[in-house]
């Protein structure tokens, strides 16, 4: 099989988690920031609207960061079934390649969270025997990928269905 890439909604996915990581940050960091911003030295200095500027041009450069960092995880993803596995490969700054053996597959689910179901795709959950999440997991299975066509992702869960089912039936 050919590798396959994500749903063009997964930049959805990606967006917002961007923007929900900036969001957090500012609150974070905001208590030191927003004195340092809203401070004006003296009436009409030429430092009066500085950091008001500055500010403006953080939120600009963030803004674009975080559209240019959703660009490259959208081109950097992609997922493949082959003979006996799947490969998953993604990353921007570390990249991660996961093999998952059908044999280790336990259950398949789909889900469609109001983003997705806006934009028409859906998430896969392949959960495998053993699996056990890193700390800063996101709650997600081993073999999760974030976005599929919903039809794509039917295809995928009756197709590793078979394979459980081929495992089970012979293991008897």
């Amino acid at each position: 099989m050919v590798m396959k890439q994500l749903h063009l909604g997964a930049k959805w996915l990606f967006r917002l988690r961007g923007i929900g990581i900036f969001i957090v940050s500012m609150f974070i960091f905001g208590s030191f920031l927003i004195p340092l911003f809203l401070t004006t030295p003296h009436e009409g200095s030429i430092f009066s609207n500085f950091y008001f500027l500055l500010g403006i041009l953080i939120l600009v450069l963030l803004l674009v960061w975080i559209e240019v960092y959703t660009q490259m995880a959208y081109n950097r993803w992609f997922y493949e079934f082959i003979d006996n596995q799947l490969r998953v490969e993604k990353g921007v700054i570390w990249k991660r390649y996961s093999n998952i053996p059908y044999q280790r597959i336990q259950n398949v689910d789909i889900t469609r969270g109001i983003i997705a179901r806006i934009c028409g795709f859906s998430s896969v959950n392949i959960q495998t025997a053993g699996y056990s999440a890193p700390a800063n997991a996101r709650g997600n299975s081993e073999g999760y990928i974030p976005a599929v066509a919903s039809d794509e992702a039917e295809k995928i869960r009756e197709f590793l269905m078979r394979k459980i089912n081929k495992k089970n039936s012979s293991g008897l």
